[in-house]
């Protein structure tokens, strides 16, 4: 296993180089995917439809086709669901990933093209395993397995030669024999489609392995974790696993969960990496060691745009190409994919922390905001006061949500938290105060609100009982997969409907 370990570390670095490139060309990088993408695509229905064929320039395409939603492109999508081709991209479509859903109820089905399967989702797990290697060359990852916590996938009932399933049930489907070598537990096992029967034989089947690294959602590896520990009665996931050294993880911001997993893997030079790897494309990599910043990855088969937020509700909104976006600001993302998505928002909003090279972190939803009173309060500014509240308290938070408090009478509006802690805080008092003051440090907007108590007064917040979100996520069958707790939202929906079980 050893003489293999070196082997993978070794075919690993040589794609160094390539990252290099687009790293030190990354405009030419971009208008050379820009140009192959609409190329490909111009013998299409929407490639007809919008003149593809006569598309030279990034600005000719932006003029002629227009910013799309899901909804927009679903009567396109619906078709190929049914078995038409060469719909949105001249490839035929096999595989759906279906959306967690967060933005809303309604299930999404994103196309996952052949290309976009090799080009990106897979390119984009073997860049994270060369980063890893290049930032730790003694790694011994290959002379063990990889605990993959995936979705679950079935048949696509309009079709039979299409399936569909959570993104990470089709990329496991569709791994190479060699990845699926080394990765835990077997098939049958990882795409379950209940929960808490997947979670319960994961652990059991997994106890004995070698696991070296992990991939998943925080949320439900954590759900994983504690049933494994409780199995085996073990006080750390090391006393199980003792060469586990990486973990990559998505979906989620890490920082409210990385307390527990300090306690569950107890080892100073554990190995954390954050991955951007959505239905839609993979889109970054935390290709530094201890930074929140992920590389963005240019040569994908995504040719992006990148909308100011101030602009998103304008009658003709206009992006900006990778050349133009500065520092710090928050946008929206576009992307036009080698699976046929096209000028497609995807609902994220990110800011760009280095220009040189381009690194991203991400700022939230796109519908995912309180903005009940013109606070304008996003996913950032609410884990910024949330790890300092946590950090003067003592606490740690397992999940949480909120939205306005609407006005009452004379009473001014507010926002209402819900928050389950693995650790309480010593003063919730103080938690609260912590959290308003460092919401008005970080939000001009929210401070200003907050003035006098004008518009909005102090937070209520409400300490959940343990397992109330995951209960409540079990209720509307969202447990598992990329599916995630609301964080944010303006209207009061989510709230309420916890509430009733509190």
């Amino acid at each position: 296993m050893t003489i293999v370990n070196s082997f993978f570390t070794w075919i690993m670095k040589k794609r160094m180089h390539q990252i290099e490139l687009f790293i030190k060309y990354p405009y030419d990088v971009q208008d050379e995917w820009f140009q192959s993408l609409v190329s490909s695509a111009q013998h299409t229905e929407w490639g007809k439809e919008y003149g593809y064929s006569s598309i030279y320039t990034q600005d000719q395409f932006k003029e002629r086709v227009p910013i799309q939603t899901y909804d927009t492109l679903k009567p396109y999508i619906e078709r190929m669901l049914a078995g038409e081709h060469n719909v949105l991209w001249p490839s035929e479509i096999k595989w759906f990933a279906k959306s967690s859903g967060t933005t809303n109820d309604r299930s999404k089905f994103i196309p996952v093209s052949e290309e976009s399967l090799e080009e990106c989702h897979f390119k984009g797990g073997k860049d994270l395993l060369t980063m890893y290697c290049d930032n730790r060359p003694d790694t011994k990852i290959f002379t063990g397995k990889c605990l993959v916590l995936g979705g679950s996938h079935q048949i696509n009932q309009l079709n039979a030669d299409s399936c569909y399933g959570d993104l990470s049930a089709v990329l496991i489907k569709n791994l190479p024999f060699w990845a699926e070598f080394y990765r835990t537990p077997d098939m049958s096992i990882a795409l379950m489609d209940n929960f808490e029967e997947k979670v319960e034989k994961m652990a059991q089947a997994t106890i004995g392995v070698n696991v070296t690294n992990i991939s998943g959602v925080p949320t439900w590896n954590l759900v994983l974790a504690k049933r494994v520990l409780e199995i085996t009665g073990k006080d750390n996931l090391l006393e199980v696993w003792p060469n586990l050294e990486f973990y990559f993880h998505g979906a989620v911001n890490f920082n409210p969960y990385r307390e527990q997993f300090k306690k569950l893997i107890p080892r100073d030079d554990m190995y954390y990496m954050e991955t951007y790897n959505a239905s839609e494309g993979f889109f970054g990599i935390q290709d530094q060691p201890n930074s929140e910043e992920m590389l963005l990855m240019l040569d994908y088969g995504i040719y992006y745009e990148f909308l100011p937020m101030e602009h998103i509700h304008a009658e003709s909104p206009k992006t900006l190409a990778l050349d133009q976006v500065e520092l710090n600001k928050n946008y929206a993302l576009i992307i036009s994919t080698n699976a046929g998505l096209w000028r497609y928002m995807i609902g994220d909003t990110i800011k760009f922390t280095s220009l040189s090279p381009h690194r991203i972190q991400i700022t939230g939803r796109t519908k995912h905001f309180i903005n009940a009173f013109g606070e304008e309060l996003i996913i950032d500014n609410a884990e910024k006061g949330l790890s300092k509240a946590c950090s003067e308290t003592s606490a740690i938070i397992r999940d949480y949500t909120a939205c306005p408090i609407y006005f009452r009478g004379n009473d001014a509006g507010g926002h209402e938290w819900i928050i389950e802690f693995e650790k309480k805080p010593n003063d919730i008092k103080r938690f609260t105060d912590v959290l308003d003051e460092t919401l008005r440090a970080v939000n001009s907007d929210y401070d200003a609100k907050r003035y006098k108590d004008m518009a909005l007064r102090r937070p209520t917040i409400h300490v959940a009982e343990d397992g109330i979100f995951y209960n409540w996520m079990k209720n509307r069958g969202k447990l598992g997969g990329q599916h995630k707790v609301p964080r944010l939202a303006n209207d009061r929906t989510y709230v309420d409907e916890i509430l009733k079980m509190l």
